[in-house]
């Protein structure tokens, strides 16, 4: 049986980019309009996974999301990092001269920015899905209107590339979080090398640095910070941390420690960390 993997937008959207890269080809995917809704599915059990977005190299972190995987409590039990590549996608025969609009998720539109100046009669739209534009495209046979995709998007929806790599830095990656229900006894991760953690720590003075000197004294990695404030609560923070290690022990000596100065901690998940293409 295919598995069934969750994602925000639909087929050909970088979403199912990155889970065909996990996963592979063979899997059957859910079609969300929301980051909520595909944690919604997920929880309702229907489907198995979800993928979904977190960090942009150049758009920064999602802070939604962060607080979704707060609010949901599922396990992360893997990471894609995908290359961003940005085309201009039209109806086969359609000239740039003739294009009058360009439509696309608005991260998609900010990582593009130089070509939009160097092309200022464009008119923007922006849509909840960058696949969704290009489908629209092929559906009501828009001749005056480009859509802003990957080249999945144009293989599926049988589009022509005005053109290529329109994005503005050409080494954008997206971070994709792969999330399962804790008790999916098909999503053990051996050999983990990287996890996710979530703490508060108490008001003080220095008591943030305390437990980052901890994973430094144990050799462990902090690859990634992030801070989120705790509602209704007045200078409290929640703090998401990416950690990875060589050496086991050294991890759990770690965790061992600072629990006694963290608050609400939380291990969001232990995985393999998959390196930047």
């Amino acid at each position: 049986m295919k598995k069934k993997v969750a994602i925000q937008g639909i087929r050909a959207s970088f979403h199912e980019q990155a889970a065909f890269s996990f996963f592979g080809e063979d899997i059957q995917t859910v079609e969300c309009n929301s980051f909520r809704e595909t944690c919604e599915a997920l929880k309702n059990k229907q489907c198995d996974y979800t993928v979904m977005a977190i960090e942009n190299s150049i758009a920064g972190s999602i802070l939604p999301n962060y607080a979704l995987l707060r609010d949901f409590h599922f396990t992360i039990i893997g990471e894609v990092y995908l290359p961003i590549q940005l085309h201009l996608l039209a109806l086969p025969g359609v000239k740039f001269e003739d294009v009058k609009y360009v439509e696309s998720h608005p991260i998609a539109i900010r990582q593009c920015d130089d070509f939009f100046d160097a092309y200022p009669q464009l008119q923007v739209r922006e849509r909840n899905d960058t696949a969704a534009c290009a489908k629209r495209i092929r559906e009501e046979q828009l001749t005056d209107t480009v859509a802003i995709a990957n080249i999945l998007a144009a293989k599926l929806y049988d589009l022509e590339i005005l053109e290529r790599r329109i994005e503005s830095n050409k080494k954008n990656f997206t971070r994709f979080l792969v999330l399962s229900d804790p008790g999916n006894a098909e999503a053990i991760v051996e050999n983990p090398d990287k996890a996710s953690l979530s703490f508060q720590v108490g008001n003080e003075i220095g008591s943030l640095a305390r437990i980052l000197n901890i994973f430094s004294e144990e050799n462990i990695n902090l690859s990634k910070i992030q801070s989120m404030p705790v509602l209704g609560k007045r200078n409290e923070y929640n703090f998401y941390v990416d950690v990875e290690w060589q050496e086991r022990r050294q991890y759990e000596t770690a965790l061992h420690k600072v629990l006694r100065y963290a608050v609400n901690f939380t291990n969001m998940g232990e995985y393999r960390k998959n390196e930047e293409a």
